[in-house]
């Protein structure tokens, strides 16, 4: 089974493409015709050995269906695809499926399946918890439904699930990918322990773990670095950090309690006002100003220059905060810039 869940196709715009600096950006230039000459297009790169190429930034659609509606998300996808965005990452628990459903209309409406790829979790919906073989094929047929399509490029399974053997999970999963349901498989906030188990697995042919979504970013260090990180390169699984800005805290719009909203995420971003936060907002602050970028590019900058990291997930709420976000795929920051970043995060 080991292979034949690999993506069959490439979605790129990089053909016959080079390199070049442009307005201090790094961009990549595409051979068109003779008449047109030469495009500029948003780098893309390998998401590790999923074979997805895509823009190094996925769109996540956590608040899809719950803090903000069909129209404003809907106007979030289109900006995100006009900007050449192609990765959009939901689970069928994020509004109780209501996320999956907006995307799934909205790819309907503009006829964007096949440049999209899906990327969505099963096993934490409140009608299918857990990862058991006849659990997770009904969420799945769940999720089909809900997105308006025959197939998921990239399912997740969303967590460890310690009642169930994780070879009869597998085994599941290898008999949706054979049926076309499922391209390829990465794992939410597996251990690395089970990330091991699961290749020890792959090994004896049941479908092997390509990706791995996590919580990681300049204030979220430890739960990533040390042995997950070890193991996730070590097995070469492209690593998507959710929270990549901190619930939006290294956007650096909030610098003090009075600025906090009172509300859940509000009370998210209030935990990184300390010294830590302070220090890491003025590092970035530093390199944002030489560079005159935006703060968040700066801390997705850091992050795609991580070895393991293909792609964080970022969420916005308006859909010209995109456009400083995309930047960042196309910052790469000095050695002294990211050793700065790395001391004032520590």
């Amino acid at each position: 089974m080991t292979g034949r869940h690999t993506m069959t196709r490439e979605r790129t715009a990089s053909i016959g493409a080079s390199r070049v600096e442009q307005g201090g950006l790094s961009v990549e230039l595409v051979e068109t015709n003779v008449h047109s000459g030469p495009i500029a297009v948003p780098r893309q790169r390998l998401y590790g050995e999923t074979g997805i190429r895509a823009h190094a930034l996925a769109l996540g659609g956590s608040m899809f269906g719950w803090t903000l509606g069909n129209e404003d998300a809907e106007r979030i996808l289109d900006r995100f695809a006009a900007l050449g965005g192609s990765v959009v990452d939901t689970a069928d628990s994020y509004a109780a499926g209501r996320s999956e459903s907006i995307i799934g209309r909205w790819m309907a409406s503009r006829g964007t399946r096949d440049r999209m790829v899906v990327s969505t979790k099963v096993g934490h919906h409140h009608d299918r918890t857990g990862l058991a073989p006849h659990t997770l094929r009904a969420a799945v047929e769940d999720s089909l439904q809900r997105l308006g399509t025959d197939r998921i490029d990239l399912l997740y399974l969303h967590g460890e699930d310690p009642d169930v053997p994780l070879a009869e999970t597998l085994g599941a999963v290898g008999a949706l990918i054979d049926a076309g349901k499922v391209v390829t498989l990465g794992a939410a906030d597996f251990s690395p322990e089970r990330l091991i188990e699961a290749r020890v697995l792959a090994a004896n042919g049941l479908p092997r773990i390509e990706a791995l979504t996590t919580r990681y970013s300049l204030m979220d260090r430890r739960s990533f670095e040390g042995a997950p990180e070890l193991v996730a390169h070590a097995q070469g699984l492209a690593v998507l950090p959710y929270f990549a800005l901190a619930n939006g805290f290294l956007g650096g719009r909030v610098r003090r309690r009075a600025e906090v909203r009172h509300d859940a995420r509000g009370e998210r971003v209030a935990r990184h006002l300390g010294r830590r936060g302070h220090r890491v907002l003025a590092a970035i602050d530093d390199i944002a100003f030489a560079r005159g970028i935006q703060p968040a590019t700066v801390a997705l900058a850091w992050l795609l220059a991580r070895p393991a990291v293909a792609a964080p997930v970022v969420g916005v709420s308006r859909p010209e905060q995109l456009d400083s976000l995309f930047t960042a795929a196309s910052v790469e920051l000095q050695r002294s810039e990211l050793v700065e970043l790395d001391r004032a995060s520590v």
